[in-house]
């Protein structure tokens, strides 16, 4: 198995080796303030350059045992992150499912750009991996995440209450699935 290399309009995404640490450390820190609503409550240690080469390392082991496909977008040259789109938790066998969690870079929120790359990395899953469901949830506030997964074809499944520890609470979840009509 390779690692994917997936071309969208404006971006390429892939699995970041460790070597790369260094553009998932800017990425975080730019948009540390950005991100913090939707995020746990983050250490200082997930700031530094050690924490993104194991956990790039970590994610590096996982898509090749088929538990994780941990994409980053990045621009048209390779050299900044400007999204996120990370499938967790592939569960083979009867279930072939995961789950989705996505982030983009302050910077382009609002231009189409999260529907662009979870899209591609959705059809990366379906179409290449054989997954038959993938799962999200969102905060039912988070009106731009809603939207994004209602585009994309999520159904609405369910809402959980204290579902995730988000910015140190815990918060409620609107839960969605997509199914692969392929499989």
């Amino acid at each position: 198995m390779t690692l994917p290399v997936i071309t969208t309009a404006r971006t390429r995404l892939t699995v970041l080796t460790p070597e790369r640490a260094c553009l998932m450390l800017d990425f975080y820190l730019r948009n540390r303030e950005h991100l913090r609503p939707w995020e746990p409550v983050r250490d200082e240690s997930f700031y530094t350059l050690d924490h993104w080469r194991q956990r790039l390392r970590d994610g590096y082991s996982q898509f090749f045992d088929g538990s994780a496909v941990q994409l980053v977008a990045l621009d048209e040259r390779g050299e900044r992150v400007l999204a996120t789109c990370n499938f967790t938790h592939i569960m083979m066998g009867m279930f072939k499912a995961c789950h989705l969690g996505y982030a983009i870079d302050k910077e382009y929120e609002g231009q189409g750009l999260m529907q662009e790359v979870v899209g591609a990395g959705i059809g990366y899953l379906f179409n290449d991996l054989g997954l038959h469901r993938i799962m999200a949830s969102y905060r039912p506030e988070n009106h731009r995440s809603g939207a994004l997964l209602e585009r994309l074809g999520f159904e609405r499944e369910g809402y959980a209450r204290d579902y995730l520890m988000i910015n140190g609470r815990w918060e409620d979840h609107v839960l969605t699935a997509l199914i692969n009509p392929a499989v």
